[in-house]
């Protein structure tokens, strides 16, 4: 490994010289700058980490935490954490993966350190218990995902209510009148977790505007357990003729459950998904969907990071627009209920 003395030896400048160039402490001129950057592209040099911390008050590394919790899609979880990597390196930081539950304590334990200069939060909570030592350690932050008091902070997230309202609204215009939403599972409406919270509050809010009856039901996502939601619905509320599907695992074994009932999508039964394009893509039946932008949220919030990293960032919430695709899943009400509700009229 190259060394900074052997960088100073190459250029014909003392290691102090180039200690200064790499951390801009001192004033150095052109000349010399130049030359110091031209022997660390040529001999390939890399600052240890730990020695930028001590010599320049920063290491080039961002923190991410995400917390891999079994009831959520790690897939999705993942390539937002990649998009994040890729976008923080062409910015020239690296990225430390965090995938516990530790909460407070990894905040407190990174935030105290100097390792990282910054920390990007995933699968926040309504009141994540994270915040309050993020807020007290006064490092630049980012959250992917929006809490219930965004003071003080700045969030990257897809406007998940919007997403609850758009889908509503889809389903109306089709004719629909009641709907069910197979949501997460239970443990992510245990924690509060954000995008669950918001997208269940738009669908609700937008359902009672338009006069829609919602059913919500979560569910863990295996065949076994979808099997028993499903057969709550329909006992439930019999007349139900669309789902919106916020449980990725749950896409495949609702569409083969609902064939085993003999009732075709969309012809009985219509289906939109909050899902990534891929998931929507390759189902047994082409789901409408509104996306996921996993890698916009991740490469968004390391622009706002970076941002703020270098004093020009301010507090701001920024929330994606939802896009509904209408794919194959989607159709107009059953006629049985297009008549009922023209009796009505």
């Amino acid at each position: 490994m190259v060394t900074l003395a052997e960088v100073a030896r190459h250029a014909g400048v003392s290691a102090s010289t180039v200690s200064y160039v790499l951390s801009g402490k001192r004033s150095i001129s052109g000349a010399t700058r130049q030359r110091v950057e031209e022997s660390i592209r040529v001999l390939g040099y890399h600052p240890n980490a730990g020695a930028r911390a001590l010599a320049g008050g920063r290491s080039n590394i961002i923190a991410l935490m995400v917390p891999l919790r079994t009831e959520l899609y790690v897939p999705v979880m993942m390539e937002i954490a990649v998009a994040v990597a890729t976008a923080a390196r062409a910015h020239g930081y690296d990225v430390l993966l965090l995938t516990g539950e530790e909460g407070p304590a990894a905040v407190r334990r990174v935030t105290g350190s100097g390792l990282a200069d910054a920390v990007i939060l995933m699968d926040v909570e309504l009141d994540d218990g994270r915040l309050p030592p993020l807020r007290a350690s006064g490092r630049p932050s980012v959250l992917i995902g929006l809490p219930a008091d965004t003071t003080g902070l700045t969030c990257v997230d897809l406007d998940f209510t919007a997403t609850g309202a758009l889908c509503v609204d889809h389903l109306a215009e089709l004719g629909h009148r009641e709907i069910a939403l197979i949501g997460e599972a239970p443990g992510v409406y245990e924690r509060r977790t954000g995008f669950a919270e918001r997208t269940l509050g738009g669908l609700r809010s937008r359902a009672a505007e338009r006069g829609l009856r919602l059913l919500h039901r979560p569910c863990e996502g295996g065949y076994d357990a979808l099997a028993a939601t499903l057969g709550r619905v329909f006992d439930e509320r019999p007349d139900t003729t669309a789902f919106v599907v916020q449980n990725e695992a749950a896409v495949e074994p609702l569409l083969a459950l609902l064939r085993r009932r003999g009732r075709a999508v969309p012809e009985d039964v219509s289906v939109i998904a909050v899902c990534p394009e891929q998931v929507a893509v390759q189902a047994s039946v082409r789901l409408t969907s509104v996306a996921v932008p996993a890698r916009e949220m991740g490469r968004r919030a390391v622009e706002h990071l970076v941002a703020k990293i270098d004093g020009a960032g301010p507090d701001e919430v920024v929330l994606l627009p939802p896009e509904l695709t209408v794919r194959a899943s989607t159709g107009p009400a059953p006629a049985r209920v297009r008549e009922a509700r023209s009796g009505e009229a």
